[in-house]
């Protein structure tokens, strides 16, 4: 090239949340974590400054510069090292840069890109699959603009303007006004395990409201479940070494399934599930349960508690203070049948609203927008059976985008296709490769054919040793360097897809390519993908029947109209991950009143004192210490668990007999 340009765009995911970030910045630019003891000025230039926040990455990591005309890169004596491609570049060493090329810093997978180059729209940039309020399933139409306030038809009512509303004034509207103790807003697994451990805690049913649009609490998750192709009869993916029915966590789901299969003259296959969680992860692979199983144990619970009484079907728009230190829930109880409105006040509220969307890359939401495809373009999580129909009667080309823990069930699924019908080729579109995995310590994540293993996706210790009491000790902005190093994009070390990878590879239905997209195309022969490839420095392209989007789901706060709109309304911080700021306790400190407290659970809280905040165990936790909590403040009709009575319980537990 003549020129170095003045400006480029370096783009990648977040390791700690999986957000996309996609600065452009002027020549030269320094990448590092602390630029304290770096000179203003380098070769006469204004320099950018581009933080990442890992202990991986150097204080002054890298610099990017130009050099008699040419684009280079330039390690500043980094202690991990500078990746270009997957190659490690000499200690204090420079290698030229070209459109297209991709660099490793820690954690961080950095695409480089400048010159001529197709832009996307600002909406598909930001593109996402938002669930549906009415349904809470994926709703593939383009998303609406996030409203300051939500509003249905004049509802919530004008009186929601104010920071703080009178009690009075809801009776005076007319509509149905509810008090109660306790609120869970969303009505899923993590309102479902609050509202357990409050019911174990000695708080009856009737003081306790769960709202939601499901009257099942695992609706959502079942339902994302299947549509990423984990049927019934298949094992979780995701961590599961709890039990959201049982907070003593005995027996155990392995010690079930040993049990039934004991029971039933099964002996080897019993000792199999023992022998599995006694050796994990080391001799054997980790256990996770049937999903069937799952929900079965779940609907017992159910019944147990008394779910169906604490349940209230609805669509939460606003929540907001009332005068008399309490909080005052507005939602629809709107269906096909009927329009209807109601409020509810609460002393102790819950926010455990779940994903409020599922990411879609921006070059795929751009081409169904331009071509309303949805059927050769579509997200892992949305139901998409259609496409493994085809292929088992006519064989095709599959592209998979994204290589986390579900691209690792889709990889699987298309596989159990090829037992149908060989003729299935397999694609797996990186945007670059992985030559290292994470490092903590003297720790490392092991990386084959690019994929970062760990039997899940948080080191052991987040969950209840070190690492965990480390974090919760951590302010913000450490806890976000932390959650860079322990966090990233990983893959379960499942023997059985490890296995199907290096058949594919070797037998030549599975290829990786690696490449930065720059168009997707409908054209005659299918679904064309253009990419500035890697290793040719020359755009390539891909042919596909279908694209499957494995990229997972958003957990932005301000992602969700009604956590937007109460962030708005209080002004309330968000931690340095775009979550919701919570203390150690999981409360929502700024929305503090007289008679109650606020408090949050799962992936809209990644930032704060847990790491595994979305999981059957991050749930509970954020449980055990909202309670605790409350108890402290002696909230009503709770009492302490202490080993008595929490013995007592728990044998109501195992008898099936209602707290």
């Amino acid at each position: 090239m003549n020129s170095a340009p003045l400006r480029i765009q370096l783009s990648w995911d977040n390791p700690a949340t999986g957000e996309r970030r996609e600065p452009t910045l002027g020549i030269p630019i320094a990448l590092g974590r602390d630029f304290n003891a770096m000179p203003a000025q380098i070769q006469g230039h204004p320099v950018s400054r581009m933080v990442l926040n890992s202990l991986e990455v150097s204080r002054f990591h890298l610099l990017i510069d130009t050099d008699s005309g040419a684009l280079v890169v330039i390690d500043q004596n980094s202690r991990n090292g500078t990746f270009v491609n997957g190659n490690r570049i000499a200690t204090n060493g420079r290698t030229l840069l070209a459109h297209g090329d991709s660099l490793q810093v820690g954690p961080y997978q950095i695409a480089i890109a400048f010159g001529a180059r197709t832009q996307l729209s600002a909406a598909s940039r930001n593109s996402q699959i938002v669930f549906n309020p009415n349904t809470g399933l994926p709703d593939p139409s383009p998303p609406p603009a996030i409203p300051v306030a939500t509003t249905t038809r004049n509802f919530p009512p004008p009186l929601f303007q104010a920071l703080e509303v009178a009690v009075q004034d809801l009776h005076a509207t007319g509509l149905p006004v509810e008090e109660v103790d306790y609120a869970t807003v969303g009505a899923g697994l993590g309102s479902f395990v609050w509202a357990d451990l409050l019911r174990i805690s000695g708080v009856r049913s009737s003081q306790i409201a769960a709202l939601g649009i499901a009257t099942q609490p695992y609706s959502r998750y079942k339902q994302l479940c299947l549509n990423s192709q984990i049927p019934l009869h298949e094992r979780l993916r995701s961590n599961s070494d709890s039990c959201p029915d049982n907070i003593w966590g005995w027996p155990s789901y392995a010690v079930r399934e040993a049990w039934h299969n004991a029971v039933r003259g099964h002996w080897g296959t019993a000792l199999g599930y023992l022998w599995q969680v006694f050796a994990e992860p080391t001799f054997a692979q980790t256990y996770t349960p049937r999903a069937e199983n799952v929900f079965a144990s779940l609907d017992r619970e159910v019944k147990r508690i008394g779910w169906e009484q604490m349940f209230r079907y609805g669509s939460v728009r606003a929540i907001r203070k009332t005068t008399d230190g309490r909080y005052a829930i507005a939602y629809s109880r709107t269906t096909t049948g009927y329009r209807n409105h109601a409020f509810l006040v609460a002393r102790y509220v819950h926010l455990a609203t779940g994903y409020p969307a599922i990411k879609f890359l921006p070059d795929l939401q751009a081409y169904r927008e331009k071509t309303q495809d949805f059927k050769s373009v579509v997200n892992a999580y949305e139901l998409h059976d259609h496409v493994y129909q085809y292929l088992e009667q006519y064989g095709g080309t599959v592209m998979i985008r994204g290589r986390g823990i579900v691209a690792s069930r889709i990889v699987q699924r298309v596989y159990e296709a090829r037992l149908r019908n060989t003729n299935i080729r397999l694609v797996h579109l990186m945007r670059s490769p992985k030559p290292q995995g994470n490092k903590f310590g003297t720790s490392q994540r092991r990386v084959e054919h690019h994929y970062e293993f760990q039997p899940f996706n948080w080191p052991k210790a987040c969950w209840s040793g070190e690492l965990r009491e480390m974090l919760e000790k951590a302010d913000p902005h450490e806890r976000q360097r932390l959650l860079a190093d322990w966090g990233g994009t990983t893959t379960a070390l499942r023997h059985d897809w490890q296995w199907i990878v290096e058949q594919g590879l070797k037998l030549g239905w599975y290829k990786i390519e690696f490449g930065e997209v720059e168009r997707v195309e409908r054209e005659s022969s299918g679904v064309i993908t253009y990419i500035q490839e890697k290793e040719f420095k020359g755009q390539i392209r891909l042919e596909a029947d279908f694209i499957i989007d494995a990229t997972g789901l958003d957990a932005q706060a301000t992602a969700s109209p009604l956590l937007n709109d109460l962030i708005t309304h209080y002004n309330l911080p968000l931690n340095p991950l775009g979550r919701l700021s919570v203390n150690n306790d999981f409360e929502l400190v700024e929305m503090r009143v007289s008679q109650g407290r606020m408090y949050g659970a799962g992936a809209i809280t990644l930032g704060g004192p847990y790491a595994a905040v979305d999981s059957f165990l991050g749930l509970q936790y954020a449980a055990l210490r909202a309670v605790d909590a409350m108890t402290t403040n002696k909230a009503p009709k709770i009492r302490r668990l202490n080993g008595l009575n929490s013995l007592f319980q728990w044998g109501k537990w195992v008898v099936n007999q209602s707290p």
